[in-house]
Protein backbone atom coordinates (compact mmCIF):
# COMPACT_ATOMS: atom_id res chain seq x y z
CA UNK A 1 0.00 0.00 0.00
CA UNK A 2 1.65 3.23 -1.11
CA UNK A 3 0.90 6.65 0.22
CA UNK A 4 -0.26 9.45 -2.06
CA UNK A 5 2.14 12.39 -2.51
CA UNK A 6 1.98 14.91 0.31
CA UNK A 7 0.06 18.09 -0.41
CA UNK A 8 0.93 20.93 1.96
CA UNK A 9 -2.55 22.43 1.87
CA UNK A 10 -2.99 24.86 4.74
CA UNK A 11 -0.03 23.56 6.76
CA UNK A 12 2.31 26.47 5.87
CA UNK A 13 -0.35 28.97 6.92
CA UNK A 14 -0.98 27.12 10.20
CA UNK A 15 2.76 27.13 10.88
CA UNK A 16 3.00 30.86 10.19
CA UNK A 17 0.06 31.49 12.53
CA UNK A 18 1.70 29.35 15.22
CA UNK A 19 4.86 31.49 15.00
CA UNK A 20 2.74 34.62 15.37
CA UNK A 21 0.88 33.21 18.39
CA UNK A 22 4.16 32.21 20.03
CA UNK A 23 5.65 35.67 19.46
CA UNK A 24 2.52 37.36 20.78
CA UNK A 25 2.51 35.19 23.89
CA UNK A 26 6.18 35.93 24.54
CA UNK A 27 5.56 39.64 24.03
CA UNK A 28 2.74 39.66 26.60
CA UNK A 29 4.96 37.83 29.10
CA UNK A 30 7.82 40.27 28.47
CA UNK A 31 5.50 43.26 28.96
CA UNK A 32 4.21 41.83 32.23
CA UNK A 33 7.79 41.31 33.41
CA UNK A 34 8.68 44.87 32.38
CA UNK A 35 5.69 46.17 34.35
CA UNK A 36 6.76 44.12 37.38
CA UNK A 37 10.37 45.33 37.01
CA UNK A 38 9.23 48.95 36.90
CA UNK A 39 7.38 48.48 40.19
CA UNK A 40 9.93 46.26 41.94
CA UNK A 41 13.13 47.97 40.76
CA UNK A 42 15.00 44.73 41.45
CA UNK A 43 18.02 43.69 39.38
CA UNK A 44 16.92 40.04 38.87
CA UNK A 45 13.47 41.15 37.71
CA UNK A 46 14.99 43.63 35.26
CA UNK A 47 17.34 40.92 33.97
CA UNK A 48 14.40 38.53 33.52
CA UNK A 49 12.44 41.21 31.66
CA UNK A 50 15.39 41.90 29.35
CA UNK A 51 15.87 38.18 28.66
CA UNK A 52 12.16 37.80 27.88
CA UNK A 53 12.23 40.81 25.55
CA UNK A 54 15.30 39.47 23.73
CA UNK A 55 13.70 36.03 23.38
CA UNK A 56 10.61 37.69 21.89
CA UNK A 57 12.74 39.59 19.38
CA UNK A 58 14.68 36.48 18.36
CA UNK A 59 11.46 34.49 17.93
CA UNK A 60 9.95 37.27 15.84
CA UNK A 61 12.99 37.45 13.56
CA UNK A 62 13.23 33.65 13.26
CA UNK A 63 9.55 33.45 12.34
CA UNK A 64 9.94 36.16 9.71
CA UNK A 65 13.06 34.60 8.19
CA UNK A 66 11.63 31.11 8.12
CA UNK A 67 10.63 29.91 4.69
CA UNK A 68 7.44 27.96 4.08
CA UNK A 69 8.91 24.47 4.26
CA UNK A 70 12.32 25.01 5.86
CA UNK A 71 12.88 24.61 9.58
CA UNK A 72 13.83 27.72 11.57
CA UNK A 73 17.53 28.61 11.84
CA UNK A 74 19.12 26.41 14.50
CA UNK A 75 21.15 29.22 16.18
CA UNK A 76 17.99 31.28 16.59
CA UNK A 77 16.18 28.40 18.23
CA UNK A 78 19.10 27.68 20.57
CA UNK A 79 19.29 31.37 21.52
CA UNK A 80 15.54 31.54 22.16
CA UNK A 81 15.65 28.40 24.31
CA UNK A 82 18.61 29.75 26.30
CA UNK A 83 16.98 33.13 26.87
CA UNK A 84 13.71 31.49 27.91
CA UNK A 85 15.54 29.23 30.37
CA UNK A 86 17.44 32.23 31.74
CA UNK A 87 14.16 34.12 32.17
CA UNK A 88 12.64 31.23 34.08
CA UNK A 89 15.68 30.89 36.34
CA UNK A 90 15.81 34.61 37.03
CA UNK A 91 12.14 34.58 37.96
CA UNK A 92 12.99 32.05 40.69
CA UNK A 93 15.44 34.45 42.37
CA UNK A 94 13.74 36.20 45.29
CA UNK A 95 13.60 40.00 44.92
CA UNK A 96 16.02 41.97 47.07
Amino acid sequence: MSRPPREPGLQPERTRLAWRRTTLTQAVGALLLLHTAAEAASAPVWAAACCAALATGVTFVAGRLRRETAPPPRPAMVLTAGLTAATALLCLVPPL
